[in-house]
Protein backbone atom coordinates (compact mmCIF):
# COMPACT_ATOMS: atom_id res chain seq x y z
CA UNK A 1 0.00 0.00 0.00
CA UNK A 2 1.33 3.39 -1.00
CA UNK A 3 0.06 6.43 0.91
CA UNK A 4 0.85 10.01 0.04
CA UNK A 5 -0.57 12.95 1.97
CA UNK A 6 -0.91 16.32 0.28
CA UNK A 7 -1.66 19.54 2.13
CA UNK A 8 -4.07 21.54 -0.05
CA UNK A 9 -4.39 24.46 2.35
CA UNK A 10 -7.04 25.74 4.74
CA UNK A 11 -6.47 22.83 7.15
CA UNK A 12 -7.30 20.25 4.46
CA UNK A 13 -5.19 17.22 3.57
CA UNK A 14 -5.75 14.58 0.89
CA UNK A 15 -4.44 11.10 1.64
CA UNK A 16 -4.12 9.20 -1.64
CA UNK A 17 -3.99 5.43 -1.25
CA UNK A 18 -2.91 2.85 -3.79
CA UNK A 19 -3.09 -0.91 -3.36
CA UNK A 20 -4.87 -2.99 -0.75
CA UNK A 21 -6.24 -1.45 2.45
CA UNK A 22 -6.05 -4.45 4.75
CA UNK A 23 -4.56 -5.66 8.02
CA UNK A 24 -1.02 -5.20 6.70
CA UNK A 25 -1.54 -1.57 5.65
CA UNK A 26 -4.25 -0.21 7.96
CA UNK A 27 -1.68 0.94 10.54
CA UNK A 28 0.02 3.16 7.96
CA UNK A 29 -3.28 4.88 7.21
CA UNK A 30 -3.86 5.44 10.93
CA UNK A 31 -0.38 6.96 11.26
CA UNK A 32 -0.88 9.21 8.23
CA UNK A 33 -4.20 10.55 9.55
CA UNK A 34 -2.80 11.03 13.06
CA UNK A 35 0.20 12.95 11.69
CA UNK A 36 -2.00 15.15 9.50
CA UNK A 37 -4.33 16.00 12.39
CA UNK A 38 -1.41 16.62 14.77
CA UNK A 39 0.00 19.11 12.26
CA UNK A 40 -3.28 21.05 12.14
CA UNK A 41 -4.86 19.51 9.05
CA UNK A 42 -8.11 18.36 10.64
CA UNK A 43 -10.14 18.07 7.43
CA UNK A 44 -8.99 14.85 5.79
CA UNK A 45 -10.08 13.32 2.50
CA UNK A 46 -9.00 9.76 1.83
CA UNK A 47 -8.81 9.16 -1.92
CA UNK A 48 -9.70 5.50 -2.51
CA UNK A 49 -9.74 5.57 -6.33
CA UNK A 50 -6.67 3.29 -6.56
CA UNK A 51 -7.66 0.92 -3.73
CA UNK A 52 -8.72 -2.37 -5.26
CA UNK A 53 -9.49 -4.15 -1.97
CA UNK A 54 -10.46 -3.20 1.58
CA UNK A 55 -11.14 -5.53 4.50
CA UNK A 56 -12.44 -4.93 8.02
CA UNK A 57 -9.03 -3.69 9.19
CA UNK A 58 -9.06 -1.04 6.48
CA UNK A 59 -12.59 -0.07 7.43
CA UNK A 60 -11.45 0.19 11.05
CA UNK A 61 -8.63 2.53 10.03
CA UNK A 62 -11.10 4.80 8.23
CA UNK A 63 -13.45 4.85 11.23
CA UNK A 64 -10.50 5.56 13.54
CA UNK A 65 -9.44 8.42 11.27
CA UNK A 66 -12.97 9.83 11.35
CA UNK A 67 -12.91 9.74 15.15
CA UNK A 68 -9.47 11.38 15.38
CA UNK A 69 -10.41 14.13 12.92
CA UNK A 70 -13.74 14.87 14.62
CA UNK A 71 -12.16 14.99 18.07
CA UNK A 72 -9.86 17.69 16.67
CA UNK A 73 -12.84 19.65 15.33
CA UNK A 74 -12.53 18.41 11.75
CA UNK A 75 -13.90 15.60 9.63
CA UNK A 76 -12.82 12.72 7.39
CA UNK A 77 -14.39 12.07 4.01
CA UNK A 78 -13.70 9.44 1.39
CA UNK A 79 -13.42 9.98 -2.34
CA UNK A 80 -13.93 7.74 -5.35
CA UNK A 81 -14.29 4.33 -3.69
CA UNK A 82 -14.02 1.32 -6.01
CA UNK A 83 -16.95 -1.08 -6.35
CA UNK A 84 -15.39 -3.52 -3.86
CA UNK A 85 -14.83 -0.74 -1.29
CA UNK A 86 -18.33 0.63 -1.88
CA UNK A 87 -19.75 -2.88 -1.29
CA UNK A 88 -17.89 -3.18 2.04
CA UNK A 89 -19.26 0.23 3.08
CA UNK A 90 -22.80 -0.79 2.13
CA UNK A 91 -22.66 -4.21 3.79
CA UNK A 92 -21.41 -2.69 7.03
CA UNK A 93 -23.78 0.29 6.78
CA UNK A 94 -20.79 2.60 7.17
CA UNK A 95 -21.75 4.76 4.20
CA UNK A 96 -24.10 6.46 6.68
CA UNK A 97 -21.09 7.72 8.66
CA UNK A 98 -18.38 8.15 6.02
CA UNK A 99 -19.30 10.92 3.62
CA UNK A 100 -18.39 10.02 0.03
CA UNK A 101 -17.36 12.68 -2.48
CA UNK A 102 -16.44 12.48 -6.15
CA UNK A 103 -13.39 14.78 -6.12
CA UNK A 104 -10.95 14.61 -3.19
CA UNK A 105 -9.71 18.17 -3.78
CA UNK A 106 -13.17 19.73 -3.45
CA UNK A 107 -14.50 17.62 -0.57
CA UNK A 108 -14.63 20.65 1.75
CA UNK A 109 -15.49 23.36 -0.80
CA UNK A 110 -18.27 25.59 0.47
Amino acid sequence: MDISVTDIGDGVAVASLQGRLNMASAGRLREAVNEAVASGRTKITVDLAAVEFMDSSGLGALVNGLKVARQAGGDLRIASPSEQVRLVLQLTNMERFLTTVADPRTAYAS
